[in-house]
């Protein structure tokens, strides 16, 4: 196999026989005649085996080698020296070098031997490194999956506000939470007034385009706790963590007017001229202490507010002559 391999020596004559020897075995050589000049080299372009002298000017073999590993821990960096001790090669390889060689060399086929292993190593050291990327971007990438697929689990399909099944978990982890710490939360339940007279006038396409911009607006204007979902068809309902009836009205009011005054693309033609929502507001322990009662409590304002007339906000257990009960009995619907 061959490499890309860097020879650093300050004697040119010995210098050049390694840079022959390992050019003769189809390595691509590159010298250096001091330790700043390899160093130099090596920031321009990393080369994954470096053969360096220990004794040399200013920078010894061993400065370099400290230098080469900072820069890239997994080059692989061969040591020569013309004193070899058992110290020595201690000290080289505790300092992160793969091997050495002793000078003068005893046959020349030492430094091809050597070397070849070196450069199987950096191969290796190569592979390893080119596979615990490719792990590391797998994982990556199969977690956005999962993360994406999760997304998808638990939001509408057309609004992109969250399901019936994600809202009802949260609602029953809203009453559990509640129910230990004694607090208090409320539901709001929306339902576009006359939607079958606005499919029946522009066609499914432009009703499901409509039920998308009232997700947004719902979204845009609900409270960052607020857990707002798509209900069903185009029913909406809004979860408002720690509201109390007031706050649930009031909150509900000022959605009910945001929608009576936006300019929907098709909502002239609907009767009275603009598209309006009602809404029904519950709250929690007052309305209901189980998922069921509450929705049904919510259900049951929403459809009061439609039979006295559209467009208008009504809470559970009140009645029309109460002012909590006649939110938005100035803005009749159709």
């Amino acid at each position: 196999m061959s490499s890309r391999i860097l020879v650093v020596d300050d004697e040119p004559t010995l210098r050049c026989v390694i840079s022959q020897v390992l050019a003769e075995d189809g390595h691509e050589v590159t010298e250096a005649a001091s330790g700043e000049e390899a160093l130099r080299a090596f920031r321009a372009c990393p080369f994954p085996v470096v053969m360096t002298d220990i004794v040399m000017g200013k920078m010894s073999g061993l400065d370099l080698l400290q230098e080469l590993k900072l820069l890239d821990s997994e080059t692989v960096v061969v040591l020569m020296t013309s004193h070899a001790t058992i110290e020595a090669a201690t000290s080289a390889l505790r300092k992160g070098a793969y091997d050495f060689l002793t000078k003068p060399f005893e046959d020349i086929s030492q430094i091809s031997a050597v070397v070849g292993r070196a450069v199987d190593k950096a191969k290796l050291v190569h592979e390893k490194t080119a596979m615990v990327e490719h792990l590391q971007r797998t994982t990556r990438e199969l977690e956005t999956l999962n993360e994406q697929l999760q997304e998808m689990a638990v939001r509408d399909g057309l609004t992109g506000l969250f399901n019936h099944r994600y809202f009802r978990d949260r609602l029953e982890q809203e009453i559990h939470r509640c129910l230990r710490h004694g607090h208090v939360f409320s539901l709001v339940f929306m339902d576009v007034d006359r939607f079958k007279h606005f499919n029946d006038t522009h066609g499914h396409l432009e009703g499901d385009n409509l039920l998308r911009v009232l997700a947004s607006l719902i979204k845009e204007h609900s409270r960052t706790s607020t857990i707002a979902a798509r209900y069903g068809g185009e029913e909406f309902v809004q979860l408002v963590p720690e509201a109390d009836r007031e706050a649930a009205l009031a909150c509900a009011e000022n959605l009910r007017g945001l929608i009576e005054e936006h300019p929907f693309e098709g909502g002239q033609t609907q009767p009275g001229g603009k598209l309006t929502m009602s809404l029904g507001v519950a709250t929690f322990p007052d309305d209901g202490t189980d998922a069921n009662a509450l929705l049904q409590a919510a259900d049951e304002a929403l459809y009061r507010a439609k039979e006295e007339g559209r467009n208008r906000v009504r809470a559970a257990g009140r009645t029309e002559g109460s002012p909590a009960g006649a939110a938005g009995a100035g803005h009749l619907g159709a």
